[in-house]
């Protein structure tokens, strides 16, 4: 494992002393009023969001509140939601390095058979969606049982018993599903006899020098969790405050597809450390960025080995790659801009909302016009 420390990104200013001026106002300037505009715009609570620029300095900007009238601060933990698949990636590209496992290994040399399951498909066909396995998410009885008992910690083995035929042969199309990264986590734990909260703290938080990253199936989150209102799990209606509500259910489920809590800064120095090369060898990230192309959907062009290529029409033009992710209540998206060596994380206080695309957007459009 190759990673260059770099903590002097965590203790730059926030605000730069040397902004560029564009439309007589610093970058700074514009970015905040981009966050501003946003959650106003579409009535979303609040806003973090970092940028981490070209020379590693880093600006990070909040705007509107977590509840009461608590203001968004920058060290509050977001739900990056289906973004914890990028870790899971880097921890399989890691091991693939270090020789425990081999990207084209079948499932029946790590996992037992299971109902649906194809035991020759390939780890690589779980990292970029081309296996064809179910989305168990899309069985509705699953959501009933989860609402039934929100305290229930579920088993993988329960999860998958709510698989149902597959989409696909393995290899013959694009499906994405939270069920490839359950069956990864899966062998992870298999092949090192480790929890992946551990793996993570090991390899990634503490050489990074990040002390704020949990994983919610293993970890206790910290209470200056971000405030969450009525999102995609029913609890009840948009002006329920569900932070504190119980939530064991839906988290378990999300295993290895879901689960990591974080900080924007945070995340956008995992991004930056991950796409400038800090911390896998130039072959691995190359093979994960190998991208399968389909008909986008979701602000997704095409996927690699758990990283997206996003549209260019949401990037105003520019090649960008990255994650998104949504929770209970919480929004994100993780953007790297490869041409212009920028990282972009926005999160938000909302799920569903519009608010996360225009901000993204237009954060974007404004970086590069600084570089162009």
């Amino acid at each position: 494992m190759k990673i260059r420390i770099f903590f002097s990104l965590t203790i730059v200013s926030l605000f730069l002393t040397s902004c560029s001026i564009i439309n007589n106002q610093p970058v700074e300037a514009q970015m905040q009023k981009v966050l501003d505009k946003g959650i106003n715009k579409y009535d979303t609570r609040g806003v973090s969001a970092t940028v981490v620029f070209p020379d590693k300095t880093i600006w990070t900007g909040t705007s509107g509140i977590s509840h009461d009238t608590v203001a968004i601060k920058p060290d509050m933990l977001f739900a990056v939601g289906s973004i914890t698949k990028n870790f899971v990636a880097t921890l399989i590209m890691l091991l693939v390095e270090e020789e425990v496992l081999s990207l084209d290994d079948p499932l029946s040399k790590w996992l037992p058979d299971y109902p649906y399951i194809n035991n020759n498909i390939t780890i690589r066909q779980l990292l970029n969606h081309t296996s064809g396995i179910y989305m168990f998410w899309d069985n509705d009885e699953i959501w009933e049982e989860l609402i039934r008992d929100r305290a229930k910690v579920w088993t993988p083995e329960e999860v998958l018993s709510y698989i149902k035929e597959p989409y696909f042969s393995p290899g013959d199309g694009f499906h994405y599903s939270n069920t490839n990264y359950l069956l990864l986590a899966m062998i992870i734990e298999k092949a090192i006899s480790s929890k992946l909260s551990i793996e993570f703290k090991k390899r990634f938080w503490e050489p990074l020098g990040i002390r704020d990253a949990y994983l919610s199936q293993e970890e206790e989150i910290p209470a200056y969790q971000v405030h969450v209102y009525g999102d995609n799990f029913v609890f009840g209606n948009a002006e329920s405050d569900l932070t504190f509500q119980p939530r064991a259910s839906h988290e378990s489920i999300g295993f290895g597809s879901s689960g990591i809590f974080t900080s924007a800064k945070s995340l956008a120095l995992w991004a930056h450390a991950l796409f400038e090369g800090d911390i896998l060898q130039k072959q691995s990230l190359d093979e994960m960025l190998q991208f399968v192309e389909f008909n986008t959907v979701s602000n997704m062009k095409a996927y690699g080995l758990g990283v997206q290529l996003y549209p260019q029409i949401f990037t105003s033009g520019a090649r960008a790659i990255g994650h998104g992710g949504g929770n209970i209540g919480t929004s994100t998206y993780m953007v790297y801009l490869p041409d212009y060596h920028i990282s972009i994380v926005v999160m938000v206080n909302a799920y569903p909302t519009r608010s996360i695309d225009y901000i993204t957007k237009r954060l974007i459009k404004i970086l590069i016009r600084k570089y162009n």
